[in-house]
């Protein structure tokens, strides 16, 4: 099979190796854009399965109009983007002068972001979601800082602000401190005039991406004063919605203040087991919690999750899509990374049977690294090889 995964995963590279075709987005985007295939070649050239010049070519396009600095620069978008695909390459001898510059300009943006998330703790409003997840806000900054800078002064001044996020507001009806008055996107909540905001659970847009970056950060003896408390109020607030069903716990994707004070979310029963909302996504940051904090208990119970989650058939067919985001390239990922810090060998057992699914993964119009077949082609390099060469996954917070 490994031969195969390699096989395929060459392929999906050698369709992609002009960047005049296939990319339908933004250049400096992850999603559709030119960045996100940067990525793919990046890993095979550092990997030494090819060489530099296709990477090149991609880093080229995904900076031809620019690099964006502005609002709207994040981990998926603009400079941020850039430096994180670009760090691969840096760490093998490349790019250094550009990296330099591209740490200037996120480093501006950072403070910026953080600056404007105090005053409006200050103020006693509410964030937006856009303020702190992983993809748009700060727990974004802090995944790459981690990986580029982890020594540097920036990612404690991320995890600071973090560690106020987790605390209530003051007149705020003890809501958590992520509470969020954006609109809830699943499709059973209607936002009308009362709608009074909503805690989202997710690793890309909710507060279990923080959890994974704040343990993260104190497994690698990265933590501010506080950091303790901050990822034990995370870790309480998930125990307490928690839900069980015939295959293993399970985590609602969102909770409004209706279902706050009934006790009970709408959500009847664990959704697709997705990296981005599902089970395996809000296992890892507990099982990284649980690493943090030296509670080998939680690190178990996240990891039979995981293997109750994978061993349920009706979950996991589910998964329709092939990327990382929310397909089988991320829940293969996401499990691959659980199995090497775990030494629970029925979760070792799974990994077989999702290669497999890479394997079958049909082809995709999307091209992109978050849900298309870059995603693919980097989680089947993974599977073929057993190894990554970048640390590409820390954009997810999976390692």
């Amino acid at each position: 099979m490994n031969a195969d995964l390699r096989a395929a995963a060459d392929a999906v590279a050698a369709s992609l190796t002009s960047p005049t075709s296939n990319v339908n987005g933004y250049p400096q985007a992850f999603n559709r854009g030119a960045v996100g295939i940067a990525l793919l070649h990046i890993e095979r050239a550092a990997q030494g399965l090819a060489g530099w010049d296709v990477a090149h070519a991609w880093l080229t396009a995904a900076t031809s109009d620019g690099v964006g600095t502005g609002q709207d620069a994040t981990l998926t978008l603009g400079a941020p983007a850039i430096a994180f695909a670009l760090h691969g390459a840096a760490c093998q001898g490349r790019y250094s002068y550009a990296e330099a510059a591209l740490d200037r300009a996120v480093a501006t943006v950072v403070q910026q972001r953080l600056e404007q998330a105090h005053a409006r703790i200050d103020r006693g409003n509410r964030p937006s979601q856009s303020e702190f997840d992983l993809f748009n806000g700060l727990t974004g900054f802090g995944a790459h800082l981690l990986r580029r800078d982890p020594r540097g002064s920036l990612l404690p001044s991320v995890l600071a602000y973090l560690v106020r996020l987790t605390e209530p507001l003051k007149d705020d009806d003890n809501l958590p401190g992520w509470w969020t008055d954006d609109p809830v996107t699943r499709s059973q909540y209607v936002i009308s005039e009362g709608y009074k905001g909503h805690s989202n659970h997710g690793m890309a847009h909710g507060i279990t991406g923080c959890l994974a970056l704040l343990a993260l950060s104190q497994r690698r003896g990265i933590s501010v004063p506080g950091q303790t408390g901050a990822l034990h109020r995370i870790c309480d607030w998930l125990d307490t919605w928690q839900q069980r069903g015939p295959h293993g716990p399970w985590w609602p994707q969102a909770l409004t203040i209706d279902e706050l004070r009934s006790g009970t979310p709408s959500q009847t029963g664990p959704g697709r087991p997705s990296w981005c909302y599902g089970t395996p996504g809000i296992a890892r940051a507990q099982q990284l919690a649980g690493q943090a904090l030296g509670d080998s208990l939680r690190q178990q119970l996240a990891e039979q999750a995981l293997v109750e989650c994978l061993t349920d058939r009706r979950q996991v067919s589910l998964i329709k899509d092939v990327g990382l985001c929310h397909g089988i390239a991320g829940l293969f990922q996401t499990a691959w990374r659980m199995i090497a810090d775990s030494r629970d060998p029925h979760l070792a057992s799974q990994l077989p049977r999702l290669s497999g699914l890479l394997l079958a993964a049909p082809p995709s119009d999307d091209f992109g690294a978050l849900d298309g077949m870059a995603g693919l082609a980097l989680a089947q390099m993974t599977s073929a090889i057993d190894a990554v060469a970048t640390n590409w996954d820390a954009f997810f917070l999976l390692n």
